[in-house]
């Protein structure tokens, strides 16, 4: 299958990323810069965290509305899978392409950590390597990742089954609403989280507890 990562000014973690979508998808993903107004023919493209330019005005605020962010969207309406990690999932919320905003953590400081997920749905095309309820561990590192909608979002992505991941076990790092730690769109096919399953894929990181998400979307998108 194919892959591309998205290049933005001050992201950080994109040689994990590619690193992690190369080694479980056995082929080097495609780079695609922020000024490129197309993607290639790809079936899983990816936004991964850092701070693009800056996090200034407001974290992903200018990447959501560099020209390679529209042709993201037009990937995302045509059904290519999509996933966003930390800044990825902020940039997709300013982009219009998840619902709800990330705002500072609650308590006001940098967090650095690994925490507990719990597997709020298996059935998406993100999760189904994983069982329902299942709590993996996973690392996190942010300054905003306080996520919240007003009460008619909250209600609808929980009852549509959009929350793909939660805190488990008091983990909670940043005071999200409902523990939230990943949603997906309406669709399925746009995933945005906080935590970085690309640090936890093999035994040299400490664990695997990440993989069956790549494994997951990779396999998908096969």
């Amino acid at each position: 299958m194919k892959s591309a990562v998205i290049l933005l000014p001050g992201l950080n973690r994109d040689r994990d990323m590619i690193a992690a979508l190369t080694k479980i998808g056995g082929k080097a993903p495609v780079t695609v810069w922020q000024t490129d107004t197309e993607i290639p023919d790809v079936d899983l493209i990816v936004i991964p965290g850092g701070f693009s330019y800056g996090d200034y005005l407001r974290c992903g605020a200018i990447a959501a509305r560099m020209p390679v962010m529209r042709a993201v969207a037009e990937k995302a309406a045509q059904g290519v899978t999509v996933m966003g990690v930390c800044n990825g999932f902020q940039i997709l919320l300013e982009a219009g392409l998840l619902p709800g905003a990330l705002m500072r953590n609650a308590s006001l400081k940098f967090v650095c950590r690994e925490v507990k997920l719990e597997i709020a749905n298996a059935e998406t095309r993100f999760t189904d390597r994983y069982a329902q309820g299942q709590v993996i561990r996973c690392p996190i590192a942010h300054h905003d990742g306080n996520y919240f909608a007003d009460e008619a979002t909250l209600a609808r992505i929980e009852g549509e089954g959009q929350v793909a991941f939660r805190y488990a076990e008091g983990t909670n790092p940043n005071g999200s609403l409902n523990d939230i730690a990943g949603i997906v769109n309406a669709e399925g096919n746009v995933l945005g989280m906080m935590p970085h399953p690309e640090n936890l894929i093999e035994d040299a990181h400490g664990g695997t507890d990440g993989r069956a998400l790549f494994e997951a979307a990779l396999g998908r998108a096969a």
